[in-house]
C-alpha cells in the first residue's frame, strides 16, 4: 500500500507561505500569498497516489486539511 505524502503549506517569517512536504528538510516552494501556496500544494497532492494538505494559520495552529486518492480505510479482507 503506497504511504501517504503530506504537503504543509506554513507562514514564513516575512510574511509569505511556504510548501514543505512531511519530514523534508527544507520548502519544496516559496509563494508571497497563502492563496498561491495553497494551490501549489494541491496540485502536488493531486499527483500523488495518496496525498494530503494541511493549512496552517499565521499563528502555526492547523487551519483545515484536505486528503486526495483512493483512501485505504475500511481495510480490505
Amino acid at each position: 500500500m503506497p504511504r501517504r505524502k503530506t504537503y504543509h503549506v506554513t507562514p514564513r517569517t516575512d510574511g509569505g507561505w511556504n510548501v514543505k512536504e512531511e519530514n523534508a528538510s527544507r520548502a519544496s516552494s516559496s509563494h508571497d500569498t497563502k492563496a498561491e501556496a495553497i494551490a501549489r500544494a494541491k496540485e502536488s497532492a493531486k499527483k500523488q497516489a495518496l496525498g494530503q494538505v494541511i493549512i496552517h494559520k499565521q499563528d502555526g495552529t492547523i487551519q483545515t486539511e484536505h486528503t486526495y486518492g483512493k483512501d485505504p480505510y475500511p481495510p480490505e479482507g
